[in-house]
Order: C-alpha cells, then structure tokens, then sequence
C-alpha cells in the first residue's frame, strides 16, 4: 500500500539529509519535488496544491532544534499534515439505539462492494455482533448468489428475495432481521459499471425509507482521480456517512486516499487490501500516515496479532522453548496464526522502519508458507515431532506427497534446526521470552 509514494518520499527526506539546517532553498526545493509527486500519484490538483502549501509555511515558521535534523523536522510537517488530510480522528460506526444497526453499502459495479460486506460482517462478528448481509443487487447476474457464498465463509446469515423490488428486499430485511434477534443489517446493494440516474434514484428511494444509520461509499482505490469524481456525484446525491477504499494492495499510487476526504468532506472509515474476508482494516488517519512515510505502524500490528494469536498457546510454547521442545507441529501452528494478520507484505510494511527500506518491487513470497505447510503435513507426527529420524526415503516421501523437491525439504529441516538452537539459547537468558 502506497509503496510509490513511500520509495518517493524517503528520496526526498534522504536528499534533505545533506543539508545542516532548512532553509527557503532547500525547502522550495522538496515541495517542488513532493508537489510532482503527487500529482503523479493521481492527487486532486487542489488537494496537491493545498497540501505542499500547507506544509511551506509550516517549514518556513518551523523552531530550528539542534537535536533535529532537517529530514527529521521535514518528516514530523508532512506526517502532521498527511493526517489532517486524511481526517485527523478515527470516524466510529453509527450504532442505532433500537437494533438492527442499518448499513447500506454502495458504488459503482466492480469497486468490491459484496466482497467488503462480508469482511465488514466477519469483522462485527468476532466482536460480538450478529449480522445479516441482505442481498439487494438484483441487477448484477448472480451477485444474490455470490453474497451468500460470501455470508456463509463469513459465518453469517443471509437474507434476499426473488421477484421482488430492491426496496422490497431491504424493508423485508429489517423484519427479517428483527425476528432473528440479529442487530446489524447490512445492505448489498446495486451498482452500475457508470453512474446513471436509474442507479441513483433506486439509492435514494431505499435510503429515504430505510433511514439507515451508515452509508458507506465503496471506492475502487486503484482507479485515483476516477473515484475521487464517482464519491463526488455520490455524496451529492446519497450524503453517505462514510467511505471505504478497495482493492488497497494494489494500488501503487494513493491518489485516492489522499483525495477523497478533502474533496468529499466524508472520512475514510476502512480499508480493504485483498480478497480475503481477514484482509480488511479500520482507518486510522494517523496510523496510515505514518506507514506512507515508512514509520511503520506498530499499533495496528499489535491489534492484529491479539485478535490473531491464541494466548493460551503462547503460553504453552513458552514452555516448551524453555524446555527446548518446540516441534515442527508447534512451527506449523505458529505459522497458522501468522497467516490469520493478513498477508505478509502488508504486515511488513508495519514493522517501523521497514517499510521505506524494501527494495522497489519486492515481494514477499506468499507461496513459500503454502510449500513450507504442505510439506510439514506430508510429515507423520513422530517426524514432526522428531525431525532427527528423517532419512533420504522419508524426505523423498515427503517431498513427493506435498508436491516439493527433496531440496526444498532438506532446507526447511536446516532452518527448522538453526530456529530451534537460537530459541533454545534465548530461553536459557533471564526473563521472559515473549
């Protein structure tokens, strides 16, 4: 996410370095540089030209300390200003006072919006709640039918109708929902590959009668300046509560992040970064800023990895390294609650420090932890448990039956020996291991 912009903005902060202090120079120099850079990052002219002046004239007023350096000083006045633009606060969902809580999805066809409400339900079910994803597209073939594959992978329940009016659908829905004891509704509801008045008069109609307490823009982040326009000629005609941007993991640029909040006036509220139900965050202005600079974000990290991580079974591992017992099986279920924070690169992008310092176009390897899991269960639990007894037969056995080489075997195992030496070694140092 944002890597364009981050690689960028580390040049220009890298440039700064050489420099004893800030100066008008230096400074009119930089802001030219980021002015170019966003503006290629498909930022809303306006927004671009705000931004860089808004970030001058703090730069020019700015406290020279001793202590900082100029980079330093430059990177504190773009983080500031980057989370101004982004909306400062975290914007909450709006919660009705008699349940169901009505949230009422809407955008253009292909900007992922049936994909987003099952991450939405997955998300408001693991704290709690109960919704009910109510298919309302009856325009786009088989979209009833792709969200309820997607109701069911989310655990949730389902409600849509046939030979009915969307409207129909949505009021049924409520009632539906009410009957079932379920306090979140959330409404799939039809989009058009371009914005025509039949599309939006249907919105409004569904919107003046339900009175829904959410309405959240879905915006395709990889299109830029195209979804800035779109959330435009929404927000005139809906005034939706909120916007989602999509399809983040790809979108090399981050105009339309940058944009939309000052454009539209309406906060971000999540983010989506795959196609994944898990792959799905809550917007946090700040938080954001700081991993487009490369300062990482350690909060969402840690969020990530309690929601992730089975406690009980950090626990029992500990005790197990401390007696030097830490099998392939407990390597496997270690990786299993890796996989659960979301892809990797996103995670990496949080570790401070790391972010800015990928080299361009790196990727990390997803498949390797599919290889690595098909080939520790190919494995029988004495050779999970006791890697000592793998011979060249049971190796070529395993690399056979997890559809690997022997080689790619032999170097898991090797990794596998140094990994548990090193934890052994911590273990026997004072304190606690996690």
């Amino acid at each position: 996410m944002f890597q364009q912009l981050t690689d960028r903005f580390g040049e220009i902060f890298r440039q700064l370095k050489g420099h004893g202090k800030l100066t008008p120079e230096n400074i009119s120099e930089s802001l030219q540089e980021v002015r170019r850079i966003l503006l290629e990052a498909d930022v809303h002219f306006k927004v671009a030209k705000d931004f860089v002046d808004a970030v001058e004239k703090k730069a020019l007023g700015v406290e020279v300390l001793k202590s900082i350096s100029p980079a330093q000083q430059m990177i504190k006045i773009v983080h500031d200003e980057l989370t101004r633009l982004f909306g400062v606060n975290e914007a909450p969902m709006r919660e009705a006072n008699i349940p169901p809580t009505m949230i009422m999805i809407v955008g253009l066809q292909g900007a992922g919006k049936t994909t987003f409400c099952g991450k939405l339900a997955k998300h408001l079910k693991s704290r709690g709640r109960k919704p009910l994803l109510v298919g309302a597209d009856l325009q786009r073939p088989a979209a009833v039918e792709q969200l309820q594959i997607v109701a069911k992978t989310a655990g949730c329940e389902f409600f849509s109708q046939s030979n009915s009016t969307p409207l129909e659908v949505c009021r049924n829905a409520v009632t539906t929902a009410r009957q079932r004891l379920l306090d979140v509704a959330i409404f799939d509801t039809a989009g058009r590959l371009h914005i025509n008045e039949e599309l939006m008069n249907e919105l409004v109609a569904i919107k003046k009668a339900l009175k829904p307490h959410e309405i959240l823009f879905v915006a395709d982040g990889m299109t830029g300046q195209d979804a800035v326009n779109t959330a435009q000629v929404f927000v005139q005609r809906l005034d939706y509560s909120g916007v989602v941007l999509t399809k983040m993991d790809g979108d090399a640029r981050g105009g339309a992040a940058l944009s939309i909040k000052a454009v539209t006036g309406k906060p971000i509220k999540y983010i989506s970064l795959g196609e994944k139900l898990d792959a799905f965050e809550k917007f946090h202005p700040e938080r954001v800023a700081s991993r487009l600079l490369g300062m990482g974000d350690i909060v969402t990290l840690v969020e990530k990895a309690q929601q992730a991580v089975d406690q009980e079974k950090i626990r029992a591992l500990e005790a197990k390294l401390r007696k030097a017992e830490f099998t392939l099986e407990d390597f496997l279920d270690q990786m299993q609650q890796v996989k659960k924070m979301g892809p990797l690169q996103n995670l990496v992008e949080m570790i401070p420090g790391m972010g800015g310092k990928l080299p361009k176009d790196a990727q990390i390897d997803e498949k390797a932890f599919v290889r690595t899991e098909a080939i520790i269960q190919s494995m029988t639990p004495l050779e999970r448990e006791k890697p000592q007894v793998l011979n060249g037969s049971r190796r070529l056995r395993i690399a056979k039956g997890s559809g690997t080489s022997v080689q790619e075997v032999n170097r898991l195992i090797k990794q596998f020996e140094m990994m548990r030496k090193m934890m052994k070694s911590a273990s026997g140092r004072k304190g606690r291991l996690f």
